[in-house]
């Protein structure tokens, strides 16, 4: 059914969920796994950078590298082959155009529940990758895996 997966991730609780059902589909359809960090920039961080630059930036991408690199550790555990890949930008932009790139077939995300405030200023990632992914997506929602 799906012979390409990219699980996006971002080492939250909700990125867990979606690694975690991403990696039981991708061992049940024996696809390709890819797994996306992805550093999103900020309008607000990009502002103050510009003001009066800091090392912010590249903390912030070597934090999202190791957060990265321990979602594949955790994939390789379980038996699967895994590819990262690590990008900057909006997240719904980068996983569809991602998406695109490896021919997936799903892309897996977690959800996180937002109040509507926050939703308005910076968007549901889910929502805004409807109109970017080239194919199906799942959301992940925390309790629906099925138990191992």
């Amino acid at each position: 059914m799906y012979r390409t997966i990219l699980l996006a991730y971002d080492g939250s609780q909700h990125g867990r969920e979606a690694l975690d059902q991403g990696a039981e589909l991708t061992s049940l359809c024996q696809a390709r796994v890819y797994l996306l960090a992805v550093v999103a920039h900020e309008l607000g961080v990009a502002l103050a950078e510009a003001a009066a630059p800091s090392d912010l930036p590249e903390r912030e991408y070597q934090e999202v590298r190791r957060v990265l690199t321990a979602g594949a550790e955790e994939l390789r555990r379980v038996g699967l082959s895994v590819e990262t890949r690590l990008c900057a930008g909006n997240p719904a932009e980068e996983i569809g155009r991602m998406a695109r790139e490896i021919g997936a077939d799903l892309v897996v995300v977690g959800h996180r529940e937002q109040s509507a405030l926050a939703r308005w200023w910076g968007g549901s990632v889910g929502a805004s990758l409807l109109a970017h992914a080239p194919c199906s997506v799942l959301v992940a929602v925390s309790g629906t895996a099925p138990a191992r």
